[in-house]
């Protein structure tokens, strides 16, 4: 038989793990999304809790239901927060890039609802999601997270330590670079929609008769979905790109 103390020490081992573990899957893309069901997220942190335990350094004996077991719990919740927000912010990049793309191209009207955070963006925020989404899983960037995860425990292993004092900063700091990746991304699509805008309004000088919004939206339609396609090589390395130095973030992040 068990005693109630054998109990609380064996608990002890897959709490703070557990909690770290969670809070990541619930940030993080593709495992955070609406569309992910929640035991299935809840069932595979516990089956990666039990399998990342045995090789963990010893944890220390903290009181769960003390004032340092709530520290530590809370500390534990917001690394795995901000691990999962930083490759996170890769994503919203993508959707932010869209965005600007199809305001640009007249295609703002045309709405779709994202599996991935549940909510109303354009088509081309959601045809840019798919392809990180495949991306991402291509490169099996969800291994590299988790395994990532299971590198914390030893760069930053669960005790009253306590977390860098430019913790935060680092990760709202990080958040800046969602709107740099954004324009990256959409930035050779846009100069060539704007140079065409341009020649619009050049045209409507010299023939005011003509009719800009007849011809317009169907042009700028077009030569928007062509230059996209022009530009998708450049577009997937940059993707590339930005995912390698989310990943790198999120390790630092907890150096």
């Amino acid at each position: 038989m068990f005693s109630a103390g054998d109990l609380l020490a064996w608990s002890e081992q897959y709490y703070w793990p557990f909690l770290r573990i969670s809070a990541l899957f619930l940030a993080s893309p593709i495992f955070g999304a609406s569309s992910f069901p929640v035991r299935a997220r809840v069932l595979l942190a516990v089956m990666i809790t039990a399998l990342v335990v045995p090789s963990l350094p010893m944890l220390p004996k903290i009181d769960l239901l003390g004032a340092a077991g709530l520290l530590v719990a809370g500390q534990q919740v917001i690394i795995g927060l901000a691990m999962g927000f930083i490759v996170q912010m890769v994503f919203a990049a993508v959707v932010v890039a869209g965005q600007s793309l199809a305001m640009a191209m007249g295609l703002g009207f045309a709405m779709s609802v994202d599996p991935q955070n549940g909510v109303q963006v354009p088509v081309l925020s959601q045809l840019y999601m798919i392809l990180a989404t495949l991306l991402f899983l291509g490169v099996n960037g969800h291994l590299l997270l988790i395994q990532f995860l299971v590198n914390s425990f030893t760069l930053l292993p669960v005790g009253l330590s306590g977390l860098r004092h430019d913790f935060g900063l680092d990760v709202v700091l990080w958040a800046s670079q969602m709107f740099l990746g954004a324009l990256v991304l959409a930035l050779p699509a846009l100069t060539a929609l704007l140079l065409i805008n341009i020649a619009f309004g050049v045209v409507t000088r010299a023939a005011p008769q003509l009719n800009i919004f007849a011809v317009g939206f169907p042009v700028t339609i077009l030569a928007g979905f062509v230059f996209i396609f022009l530009t998708m090589p450049s577009v997937l390395s940059q993707l590339m790109y930005l995912f390698d130095t989310g990943l790198s973030q999120a390790l630092l992040l907890i150096r």
